[in-house]
């Protein structure tokens, strides 16, 4: 490269490059066919990547043109990104609320207000990053407005660059450095680029769930554009096939990279580099609209696809969402109709909220647009806290409901008790669907500023207590999340009898000692390392009561797949013959029902939008029943301390599993037991323990 020409060389009448333009129609395009048709372009979210690259190289182009020297000049420089960012977010924001609140379940209220709120206020990435790795949050349904992670990304990258580079050039000023200046900007770019990268390879490894979301992992992406501004400021190819040579290479790698990677690949880390490559390679081509590429680049529905990308990636994915609320799985017909709509959203967009906004008569003073960018963002903000407050007077109805429900002696697991004769309820469902979505085990809760699980990526020991701490009778929970949700019915007993439970519970990692296979080695490693430790802790404290249970819900590493269970009874059967011989009373209870298994993730979503026909919301037991190798386990022991209990009788019917029993919601989500539901099966659950008690300990019956 050599010669002077700019960063607009291969541009058009207006200004904009012809390839940045085409560039923004093909990354659009990705990440809208990966949405409507993910089987056809499994690595079609690298469009995103592509966009990283061209907003990177755009901002740092300007920046390097209007160089930023004072308060000021970063002050005008955000006032500009807000007139051109904001007014079309926040309309797609409100408009996507008022659609929300119209066409999904009110289950889906609570969380797109709340991503909603994250995403006007530009944070909505970290939000995401910190439930990515919550098993619990696994099955949820996506929000209408969880894409707007990544304009999270560029918008913070917009506010640290720009005050990177008014360091760097003020560096640039100071005493030797003067002749150096240019020099100083460009190693402080290229560092800052280079630990990002670093930084983002390692944390892929580490932690692929927060990683792909988090801020740090992806600036490097941005900031490769920007180095490619610096680098290219002021010059042109001397032979214009050359550039041509590489944006077809660069569109290549693209093409690969959306092509050959999948929801297996570890991203973004090292394999992000392709498509930013790819990205990198077609901007420095700066192919010209009159060669051979260019001209197929500058066609005009390209380059209109290109004007319009920023309002086809707002308006798409609330589309896909909320039509799939009123038509379930999208056919042919739907994703067709979501294409049409989003372009001419878009269109509109583009033409009635965008450009005026931009430039004309609606361009306003700076004070003015900080003002109207302000305002915008608390009308969602106002939006999202209206329907919180919406959502809790629904859960105080809910709970007045509750409180008169469970005075029925049909209600919930009692409707299932032998000899029962109980008419169907006639009310509605108890507690309510969106309330149901939140009514969970204080397992699943922070006790006394604390979380109570071990998770990923290092499963540290943790330990949560119920009760008084100097009560004469200890009863210890221990598993993962399908323990957690006992522990309602457990705190019935424990209320009555004085009792203090403390909670031994881990994230998906389950407590028999075999190798679980995780996301990383690592994470597989240190929930093996848990299991050890916990398992001897508790021989070594020796409580009056163990009771565990357990989901198997990832695979024993290096078995085949009809192995796997055998894997796993050998690893309960070494668990419980530590505590056999540690002379400790144990309680396995059988894994209950899960509905996920069946395909249905959300038990309170179907509720809510089959009220009238919950039948919907029912399966054959044998498809939602699992086998649980725990009770072969504990025969293998032969300890008449060491049981096993199933109280799966109380939750399905003989051949059918239903959501709502006795008027109860039986599941928060896909697999995990209401609080509510829980304590239902308390005086069941009674007879089991107090069997295992000695006495005096067992106390009264509860029922």
């Amino acid at each position: 490269m050599s010669g002077a020409s700019g960063p607009h060389a291969a541009g058009r009448k207006d200004g904009l490059r012809t390839d940045v333009q085409a560039l923004r129609a093909i990354a659009v395009t990705l990440v809208l066919v990966f949405h409507l048709w993910p089987s056809s372009i499994t690595g079609g979210y690298v469009g995103v990547d592509v966009f990283f690259v061209i907003s990177g190289f755009l901002i740092t182009s300007h920046l390097l043109g209007r160089r930023p020297r004072t308060g000021r000049d970063l002050a005008d420089f955000w006032a500009r990104r807000i007139r051109r960012l904001l007014p079309a977010s926040l309309t797609v924001l409100v408009a996507t609320l008022a659609a929300t609140r119209l066409l999904a379940p009110e289950t889906r209220w609570g969380a797109t207000a709340d991503q909603a709120q994250a995403a006007a206020l530009y944070y909505v990435n970290w939000l995401l990053a910190s439930s990515s790795v919550d098993y619990l949050a696994a099955d949820d349904a996506p929000s209408a407005v969880q894409h707007f992670w990544s304009l999270s990304v560029e918008e913070q990258f917009y506010v640290g660059w720009p005050i990177l580079v008014l360091v760097l050039g003020l560096l640039g000023t100071v005493g030797a450095l003067r002749r150096h200046s240019r020099a100083v900007l460009g190693a402080g770019l290229v560092l800052v680029t280079l630990a990002s990268f670093a930084w983002s390879v390692y944390y892929t490894a580490a932690d692929p769930a927060r990683a792909y979301f988090v801020t740090t992992t992806r600036v490097w992406e941005l900031a490769a554009g920007g180095i490619l501004a610096f680098g290219v400021t002021g010059a042109r190819w001397r032979a214009p096939r050359a550039g041509s040579a590489l944006a077809v290479l660069g569109l290549l790698l693209i093409v690969v990279a959306a092509v050959r990677y999948d929801e297996g690949t570890a991203f973004p880390g090292t394999a992000a580099a392709l498509p930013v490559l790819g990205a990198v390679l077609v901007i420095a081509g700066q192919t010209a609209p009159s060669s051979g590429v260019g001209r197929v680049l500058a066609v005009r529905p390209v380059q209109w696809l290109g004007d319009v990308s920023y309002a086809v990636y707002l308006w798409h994915w609330p589309i896909i969402v909320l039509l799939g609320e009123v038509s379930g799985r999208l056919g042919v017909l739907d994703s067709i109709a979501v294409l049409a709509s989003t372009l001419v959203l878009a269109a509109l967009t583009k033409k009635y909220v965008e450009d005026p906004f931009r430039g004309g008569r609606w361009s306003v003073r700076l004070r003015d647009t900080y003002v109207l960018g302000a305002s915008g963002m608390a009308v969602v903000v106002a939006l999202t806290l209206l329907q919180g407050a919406e959502l809790d007077r629904r859960q105080d109805r809910a709970q007045e409901q509750l409180a008169k429900a469970t005075d029925d002696p049909c209600f919930g697991a009692a409707s299932l008790a032998p000899g029962a004769a109980c008419e169907p309820p006639t009310g509605a469902p108890v507690p309510a669907p969106a309330t149901a979505a939140e009514d969970r085990s204080e397992a699943y809760e922070e006790v006394g500023g604390r979380d109570c699980w071990a998770s990923r990526p290092d499963f540290d020991d943790v330990r949560c207590s119920f009760g008084p701490a100097d009560a004469d009778v200890r009863v210890v929970l221990t598993g993962n999340s399908h323990a957690g949700h006992w522990l309602p019915a457990l705190q019935v007993l424990a209320q009555s009898r004085g009792w203090r439970i403390d909670t031994y519970l881990a994230s998906q990692c389950a407590l028999s000692q075999v190798p679980q296979r995780f996301d990383t080695d690592a994470h597989s490693q240190a929930c093996q390392d848990w299991v050890r430790r916990t398992t001897a802790t508790i021989a070594q404290e020796a409580p009056d009561l163990v009771v565990t249970s357990n989901r198997i819900s990832v695979s024993a590493v290096g078995v085949a797949p009809q192995d796997n269970g055998a894997a796993y009874r050998s690893g309960y059967e070494a668990v419980l013959r530590e505590w056999s011989e540690a002379g400790l009373a144990v309680l396995a209870l059988h894994d209950t029902p899960a509905p996920g298994d069946g395909g249905l993730h959300s038990v309170p979503d179907c509720v809510a939008e089959h009220l009238d026909d919950l039948e919907a919301c029912s399966a054959p037991r044998s498809e939602w029943e699992p086998d649980d190798v725990v009770v072969d386990a504990v025969a293998a022991i032969g300890d008449p301390r060491v049981r096993s209990a199933d109280l799966n009788d109380l939750i399905c019917g003989p051949r059918r599993c239903e959501s709502v029993v006795g008027g109860a919601v039986v599941y928060f989500d896909g697999s995990h037991l209401t609080a509510t539901y829980a304590r239902t099966l308390a005086p069941f659950l009674a007879p089991v323990v107090d069997d295992l008690l000695p006495e005096p300990r067992a106390g009264r019956a509860v029922g």
